[in-house]
């Protein structure tokens, strides 16, 4: 509930935030992301605009890259209610350097890496898979869902900025080269269906 009720809070200072900067809130576009988390988000935030500061408030599709790129050089959409900008930094720094961006919380700042995650039932059974060298030694234990020659790698859905940073890690750390195929999930949807 203490998560919840701080989201909920920093969901509303966003917004609060972004109409003062809006001045006159006749129409505020929100970035509607690719991912269950932030699409919840907009959705708040397009309801506390509406109901409560009588915006016109639109949902356009995002994700990533696209929005951030389109944010830093357009200043479209108006709202991004979570966005991973790790792969963007720099860009996403100048637009707020340059004042056409402005960050208005930073609710991920504790708990919010991304990373190559292995289920602990794994590393309680083989300990020495907490680190890469040890998945590169044990590739057989991640089975590959129609290969059984192979080892499965879950990637990162098309426009998450994951997907450059994953495969490009997959190729720096020669994982093919013990056996891993580099998985691409297609979707938020198939990715935690891959996780359950």
């Amino acid at each position: 509930m203490k998560k919840i009720l701080t989201t909920f809070s920093l969901v509303l200072f966003t917004c609060l935030q972004s109409t003062l900067l809006l001045g006159d809130c006749k129409k505020v576009t929100i970035a509607d992301m690719n991912w269950n988390s932030a699409s919840l988000i907009a959705r708040i935030d397009q309801f506390i605009l509406t109901y409560g500061f009588n915006c016109r408030a639109e949902l356009v599709p995002g994700d990533t890259m696209a929005t951030a790129t389109s944010m830093t050089e357009r200043s479209r959409p108006h709202i991004a209610p979570e966005l991973w900008v790790n792969s963007m930094k720099a860009a996403i720094d100048k637009g707020v350097s340059d004042g056409r961006l402005t960050i208005a919380g930073n609710p991920f700042a504790k708990g919010g890496d991304e990373g190559f995650w292995v289920p602990v039932y794994l590393v309680k059974k083989y300990p020495n898979i907490a680190t890469i060298s040890g998945i590169k030694k044990h590739a057989h234990i991640f089975k590959h869902p129609e290969d059984p020659d192979k080892a499965a790698f879950m990637g990162c859905p098309s426009g998450w900025s994951c997907q450059i940073t994953t495969e490009n890690l997959f190729r720096a750390l020669k994982l093919k080269s013990v056996g891993f195929d580099l998985i691409d999930p297609g979707s938020s949807a198939s990715l935690a269906g891959s996780l359950a």
